[in-house]
Order: structure tokens, then sequence, then C-alpha cells
């Protein structure tokens, strides 16, 4: 079992993995992303430091998926991961345009041909002042200078991107707005019943009442 988690900034992917980890008896895969160098650059100026911030997420999430995960899921780990390769190409869309857009694209495709796909992904959704609350909450330094109009970019951004198939992978759209994982377990109980249902794991109960 494969399952990778998405969503936009804040909406809770990596806490999410490491509470079904357990779950699961899974290896988990976390985004590496504080190692960026430009990231607490781009956020004071987009503009200016978006193209080499994007390739080197781009290199790194590359180098890290083609990696890790072949090597976990060749030895029978069931995998969680907070992100996915694909996605990267939705936040170039935003922050790239012209020939660095084109040059980013011609990258992205010749490497992601070589990405093991998951078996399920995880789309988590959450209203934009939902997202500033809980960035706000984790209050992490280089984001403290992000704006609400990017975040919202990012989330219509997101959710044109999931209402198309996904690259024949299955998609599960959970609305986070009104759970709790890390203080109400039943609400980590609903989405772990999600996921068993669509991949048919049981054990599971059909149709509990989470969207």
């Amino acid at each position: 079992m494969y399952v990778a988690i998405e969503g936009v900034i804040g909406v809770g992917k990596t806490t999410l993995a490491r509470l079904l980890q357990p779950v699961f008896s899974a290896e988990v895969l976390l985004e590496i992303f504080e190692e960026n160098p430009f990231l607490s650059d781009f956020y004071a100026d987009r503009a200016r430091y978006a193209f080499q911030t994007q390739i080197f997420f781009l290199l790194s999430r590359y180098r890290q998926q083609n990696n890790a995960v072949p090597q976990i899921l060749a030895a029978g780990k069931n995998l969680l991961s907070d992100y996915t390769f694909a996605k990267d190409a939705l936040f170039a869309g935003i922050n790239l345009s012209g020939d660095e857009l084109n040059m980013y694209h011609k990258v992205h495709e010749a490497l992601g041909e070589k990405i093991v796909k998951p078996d399920l992904l995880v789309y988590l959704r959450a209203s934009t002042d939902v997202l500033m609350g809980r960035i706000a909450l984790r209050d992490r330094s280089y984001e403290r200078q992000m704006e609400r109009e990017y975040i919202d970019e990012l989330n219509k951004a997101y959710e044109a991107f999931f209402s198309k198939p996904y690259d024949h992978t299955p998609v599960l759209k959970i609305d986070t707005n009104g759970l709790n994982i890390v203080q109400n377990p039943e609400h980590l109980k609903l989405i772990e019943n999600r996921i068993r249902e669509t991949l048919g794991l049981h054990p599971f109960q059909p149709a509990l009442p989470l969207t």
C-alpha cells in the first residue's frame, strides 16, 4: 500500500501521515522543504526567487522519491507520504511564467517518468481562513510573511488540479474544516476508515458521513 497525502500549505498533511503511521504499520516519507536555501527569500520576494526555489524543490523531491519509494515498496512495506511529485508543477504554474515555466515543465516531465505513482492520493481540503489559522498556529519563521492572497491562490489551484482525473490514481477528497485529528481520535478514525474503504482494506464501515 502506497498512499500519498496532498493539500495546501498548513492543511495537516504531515500530521495525518504521522498519526496514520502506526495504524497501517507503514513507513513515512516526509517532504524535505526546510533545506531549501531560497525559501525564506521566496516568501519575502516571490517574483525574484521563484525559479531558484522551484528548481531546488523539483530536484530535491525527485531525488528523495526516486531513491526511497522503490526501496520501501520492494521491501514489502506500506508507505505514507505527505506529498506527491506531481504537485510540484502546480506550484510552478503559479510562481513561474514564460521561458522559466517552459524550461521547468520540460525538466519535470522528464523526471516524472521515473517516479512511482501512489495507489491512492488523499486530498485534504480546507478554506483559506482555516489554512491561515493553522499556519499561524504552527508559527514557522519562514511562513510569517506569507500572504493570505498567495494561500488563497494556491487553494484555488489545488481545487482546479484535483477537479480533474489525477494521473490514473484514485483521489479521496476530505474536507478538514471541521476536523481536528490531533485532539479528536474519532476524526482520525473517520479518515482511516475512508482510506480502508477506498482501497478495500478490511476492516472498514461503509459510507461513514465524511466528505
